[in-house]
């Protein structure tokens, strides 16, 4: 059965941000840790991007790449993130806080100076602007994304996809992604309720819907092709509420009427 709504996330599901990730950690990098080559080890960024799933808030990206530059291993820090990153935020004598003002500051510094260069930095998963198309043509669809809308739409844009501003809702709404979904099912409830597909790459975020007693009828997707590591796929097949969704799959799912 197609859905009366579909939610998109964005970065790790609609688009792939991993090299913006690594060349904004490595600038905050080099403002906290103040290493005498300014240019990133070899091999640094390849390290980096399998890990990338284990952040959750921007203070870690640094502290990610002084991990790996330090020697911890992949199961060390899988299994032991973020407490390990801790004695590595120490180093810096700084907060959490400030040391995330730190990446964001060289995010906005390096949008402010050359927007198009940042831009660059990001490319689309294979298929999924078709997919993203088909589903607008279709049916009401959005962008539930923790990335500032203005730029969705600059990417979108560039690629040809062009997206109503308001189908859009990114950082600057500050709130769940659940609470989100409660607005969109109350926008769009007539009679009866909207099923609503919602396809996101952070299990913890398809737990955090889970949780919610009045959003049973969003159905949940885990994109096995996003930011996520084996054990939160393995969770997802067996979790009764989560589908575990691949990029062919996907393609399936919205090819179907």
């Amino acid at each position: 059965m197609q859905p009366d709504l579909v939610a998109f996330d964005f970065d790790g599901v609609i688009c792939d941000g991993l090299i913006e990730y690594f060349q904004t950690a490595w600038r905050a990098y080099c403002k906290l840790f103040k290493p005498e080559n300014l240019e990133p080890p070899a091999g640094l960024a390849e390290k980096f991007y399998p890990l990338r799933p284990v952040i959750e808030t921007g203070w870690e990206m640094p502290m990610l790449l002084r991990a790996l530059i330090a020697g911890k291993t992949d199961d060390e820090i899988i299994a032991g993130w973020p407490e390990l990153a801790l004695p590595f935020l120490d180093e810096t004598n700084l907060t959490k806080a400030a040391a995330a003002k730190t990446l964001d500051g060289e995010r906005d510094h390096w949008i402010a100076t050359d927007l198009d260069n940042w831009l660059a930095q990001h490319r689309f998963y294979p298929n999924m602007l078709a997919v993203l198309q088909a589903s607008l043509e279709k049916r009401p669809t959005y962008i539930v994304s923790t990335k500032e809308g203005r730029f969705i739409q600059q990417l979108l844009k560039q690629s040809g996809v062009t997206m109503p501003p308001d189908k859009i809702l990114g950082k600057e709404v500050k709130r769940p992604k659940y609470e989100t979904l409660r607005l969109l099912t109350t926008a769009h409830t007539r009679s009866p309720t909207p099923t609503i597909w919602f396809i996101e790459d952070r299990i913890k975020a398809l737990q955090g819907v889970k949780q919610q007693a009045d959003l049973n009828h969003v159905e949940l997707f885990l994109a096995d092709w996003g930011y996520n590591l084996v054990p939160e796929r393995q969770a997802a097949q067996e979790d009764t509420r989560i589908h575990l969704l691949s990029l062919d799959s996907v393609v399936q799912k919205f090819d179907t009427e």
